[in-house]
């Protein structure tokens, strides 16, 4: 017997982020076995990651596992997992939006679905939601096309623009669009009352202003403190008490939100002028929480439906009657084209569309240590 595991995986960038691709099939069943492989595949937990293939940030540390469609209106089944750096912890509350985009590019790459026009729609069931997405993909000459003039900021260069439709995943982790049934909730904290939105669309979100954390809107990652952090929590874990959910998870995921302003962009450090965005927008996520370096897709599907909902915290701080919602965020500016309609039932989203980019980085075969898995998992 070998003393490595050999899995076979692809390495895909999407928009922002960068994630291992592996067929459920390599893996064990959901559980505890599963997550030792994928810890030990990551090299979790360890600041580098230094002996495996995690990219030591938060936005590199990604697993997309993909299986066969459970769902007639699906191509396939998408289950995202965000691999904690510093605990051993596999997370699976949430999706990634811009993870997402290489999923519908791998479908193609993959021939999981058919193609024969210059593009094609992926419907892609996320089971950390339950809900379908839409992912569509350009193509030259059968496969997801790379070449284009869409710019990512966060990301180098340009590519083809695959567009990303999360209009029919509202209510995906609670059944509601607005879990409360309200447009806004004043939040019991420890650091006093605190005004806030708690949307579900593609991920479940509390979005509440930058001043009731003491911040400005604007901050990088050297300029969030841990002061900010301690506050952000509190808010969190009360938004979360009153969903009747557990504090420790990944969600609601904290949104810091507020007018335009100038900032200065993470990734050129170049400045971003008031004009060029619609509100500011700041995320706090992973494991443990940080500040954001770019802007997860989810969130700006969530943060753009939510500005459309009159009443919400997004909606106070968002410049009016824009074609398109243009989010302010730490790397730079998104865009969304974003809607929700009222009626008997409440507020549903109406349109959720924004573009990323994807390419295919590598293929081949990983290898984990049989020693480290349990020992069901590593006959």
């Amino acid at each position: 017997m070998t003393e490595q595991v050999a899995l076979p995986f692809v390495l895909m960038r999407g928009g922002t982020s960068k994630g291992v691709f592996l067929r459920g099939s390599a893996l064990p069943p959901p559980g505890a076995a599963r997550d030792s492989v994928i810890l030990s595949l990551f090299g979790s937990p360890d600041p580098r990651q230094i002996d495996g293939l995690g990219g030591a940030d938060l936005l590199t540390s990604k697993l997309a596992i993909i299986d066969p469609p459970s769902r007639s209106d699906a191509d396939l089944d998408y289950t995202f997992a965000q691999v904690s750096i510093s605990e051993p912890v596999v997370d699976y509350d949430i999706n990634c939006g811009n993870l997402s985009a290489a999923v519908g590019a791998y479908a193609v790459d993959e021939a999981m679905i058919t193609v024969d026009a210059p593009s094609v729609q992926v419907r892609i069931h996320n089971t950390n939601t339950g809900r379908i997405l839409i992912a569509d993909v350009p193509i030259t000459d059968g496969k997801a096309a790379i070449e284009g003039t869409e710019v990512i900021h966060g990301v180098p260069g340009t590519g083809a623009p695959i567009g990303l439709d999360f209009s029919q995943t509202g209510g995906g982790i609670t059944g509601a669009l607005l879990p409360t049934g309200n447009e806004l909730d004043i939040l019991d904290t420890s650091i006093g009352p605190v005004e806030a939105s708690i949307v579900d669309l593609a991920n479940l979100t509390v979005f509440f202003s930058a001043t009731a954390v003491g911040m400005s809107g604007g901050e990088g990652p050297g300029e969030f403190t841990d002061e900010h952090l301690a506050r952000v929590i509190a808010v969190k874990d009360a938004a979360a008490r009153l969903l009747g959910m557990a504090s420790d998870g990944l969600t609601p995921v904290p949104a810091v939100v507020s007018p335009p302003a100038r900032f200065t962009s993470f990734a050129t450090g170049e400045p971003v002028e008031p004009h060029d965005v619609d509100l500011l927008a700041r995320v706090i996520g992973g494991r443990p929480l940080v500040l954001h370096k770019a802007y997860p897709g989810t969130l700006a599907a969530t943060t753009g439906v939510a500005a459309r909902i009159v009443g919400t915290t997004v909606h106070a701080v968002t410049r009016a009657d824009q074609p398109q919602i243009r989010i302010g965020h730490t790397s730079g500016v998104m865009a969304v084209k974003a809607s929700a309609v009222h009626d008997h039932d409440g507020w549903h989203a109406q349109h959720a569309v924004y573009p990323r980019t994807a390419r295919r980085l590598a293929e081949g075969t990983a290898f984990v240590r049989r020693s480290e898995l349990p020992a069901e998992s590593s006959d």
